[in-house]
């Protein structure tokens, strides 16, 4: 077990098989290599992926098929030789969460143009960017009101 001091959290007790390892850390974290997979409670499709060095940096991630029932990662072969993935059912991908300054949770956005893609066989991790997609990184969770 390992102790983490966080921001959001409090003090933490982490089974070390939990921690989620970027070898390259993520864009604009690149310093960041590992990280906790938290869910936001037992029900909910949110999770928290909060930073092992850096006590005030958390992200908000979701899977996508509860609000993106259709979406497809797509995992090039360098990506899927770099985690070491050897069984796609034990690859779990999030997107990162993007809450506006309102805090108004019915205009939080997803980016489901970088998704974070883990190989949980060995928990090796790793933001791609799907080049090409017709993805972006602002789909809507929830549908706009009209009117």
């Amino acid at each position: 077990m390992r102790k983490v001091h966080t921001d959001m959290f409090g003090e933490l007790e982490i089974d070390e098989k939990r921690i989620v390892h970027f070898k390259d850390g993520i864009p604009a974290f690149e310093q960041e290599h590992e990280f906790i997979i938290l869910p936001y409670s037992e029900e909910s499709p949110y999770y928290f992926m909060q930073s092992l060095s850096r006590r005030d940096l958390a992200f908000m991630l979701t899977t996508p098929e509860p609000f993106f029932p259709d979406y497809s990662a797509e995992i090039d072969d360098s990506t899927v030789k770099e985690l070491g993935i050897e069984n796609p059912e034990n690859v779990c991908v999030y997107t990162v969460l993007t809450i506006p300054k309102e805090r108004d949770y019915r205009d939080m956005t997803a980016n489901l143009l970088a998704p974070i893609v883990i190989n949980t066989d060995n928990m090796s991790a790793k933001q791609i960017v799907m080049d090409g997609s017709h993805y972006n990184t602002k789909h809507r969770l929830f549908p706009e009101k009209k009117g």
